[in-house]
Formats: C-alpha cells, structure tokens, sequence
C-alpha cells in the first residue's frame, strides 16, 4: 500500500514540551487576569490568595512561548524533508546484461534526513499465487522480503536486489538513495513491493513514506531508459 508522506511522531522535546508550557503560560495568564479583577474578600481566600504572577509578567511569559512555538514550527517546516521517488530501466546492474527495473528515493529538501527504520511488503503475481507464493501482507524486515522472493527460485544480486539500509543511513538534501532493482524474471513472480520508509529530520519530527517499488514498472524491457539526472 502506497502512502503520500506523513508526520508520525513529533520530537517530545522541542514539541510536546513547548507546547505544554505555552499552555501552562495561558492558563497561568487567564488566573492572574482572573485574580485581579477579583473583589479584595475573594482574594482573601484560597486558592485567590495565591498570587503567582503579576498579569503583565504573565503576559510576557505567555507571549514569548508561543512565539518559540511558532519558531519552532517554522523552523520544522524549513528542514522538513521531501520523499519523493522514481523507477526506470538500466544497464549495468543485474548480471549477464539483463535489464533491471530500478527505484530510488529521493530527498528533494535541502536538508539532511536519517533513516530510522526501513521494511517491506511482498505481493505476488496471481499465477505465483496459483503455484503456492505466500504474500507478505504486513511489514517485514529486508532479510524477510528478500526470503519470501527467494522461496520462487529467485536470488538476490542476480534476479533482483533489496539494498540492505539499516538506521542512520543519512539521505543528504538533493540526494538519491537506491532502493533496489528487478529483473524481468523477478517481475514475472512479484506483483509489488512495497518499502515503509521513515527518517528523522533535523528537529526530531520522524516522517514516513510508503514506496511501491514496482509501480509503473516496464516489465518487458528492450532498452534501457534516458538518465533522469
């Protein structure tokens, strides 16, 4: 299943924490507020009597987390990466001249992204079904994916490639990172394969793409095709 990209899970320090404290400077805001237009007998009493903050400290507190908040949002937006991706047909990869259908990632920001955590999922043909191929229908690691496609007499390095990405692997901004490539005997037996990507951006935001590696894939090629870049 191919996804667009996506946050999933935002830094707790420069997110979840800053924007506690904006709030915790509102409310503290709306208290002194509160308090100040109090009769003098009320603020005799408790919890009135508690006087926390003056309301133009308060408003100064409040004014200037949300403002870091802001920056930080900006800031996230600025160094967000973009996933984007490609296939195409090339020479010069699978062995004895066969043509391959390759998939690369690319990040189109200009910052720096570091992969996280990368798995697969492995769907056959119908007629590889029909001959007893067993899908990989929820996310699996590299060496998984690469079984599941060896189980129909297909080897890694020859008929088709998984290039092994493990955390940290950095995907520089412009930058390109190959995926893998099949051979048109590989695309006779595997019907898509999916990659779940996800990296981390400067700010600790981790951001998810999900890739059919074999979407729009020339599964009879003749030649190979003209270098995009």
């Amino acid at each position: 299943m191919e996804t667009a990209q996506r946050v999933i899970r935002k830094s707790g320090l420069f997110s979840r924490l800053m924007s506690a404290m904006a709030g915790l400077c509102f409310l503290l805001l709306c208290y002194s507020v509160l308090r100040e237009n109090m009769p003098s007998r009320l603020t005799s009493t408790w919890p009135w009597k508690l006087r926390l903050l003056d309301i133009q400290s308060a408003t100064t507190a409040t004014i200037g987390t949300v403002g870091a908040l802001l920056a930080r949002a900006q800031y996230a937006r600025v160094v967000r990466p973009v996933l984007g991706y490609f296939g195409r047909t090339m020479a010069d990869l699978a062995p004895d001249g066969q043509l391959a259908w390759t998939c690369h990632l690319i990040n189109g920001a200009q910052d720096v992204a570091v992969v996280e955590e990368i798995d697969y999922q492995v769907r056959f043909t119908r007629s590889a079904l029909s001959d007893g191929a067993v899908d990989i229908a929820h996310w699996e690691s590299g060496r998984a994916a690469i079984a599941a496609l060896a189980s129909r007499g297909l080897e890694q390095h020859k008929d088709f490639t998984l290039h092994a990405i493990g955390p940290g692997r950095p995907i520089p901004g412009q930058g390109l990172m190959l995926l893998g490539w099949f051979t048109e005997r590989a695309m006779r037996e595997a019907e898509c394969v999916v990659v779940r990507v996800r990296v981390v951006d400067r700010v600790g935001d981790t951001h998810e793409r999900c890739v059919n590696l074999l979407k729009e894939a020339n599964r009879h090629p003749r030649r190979p095709d003209a270098q995009l870049f």
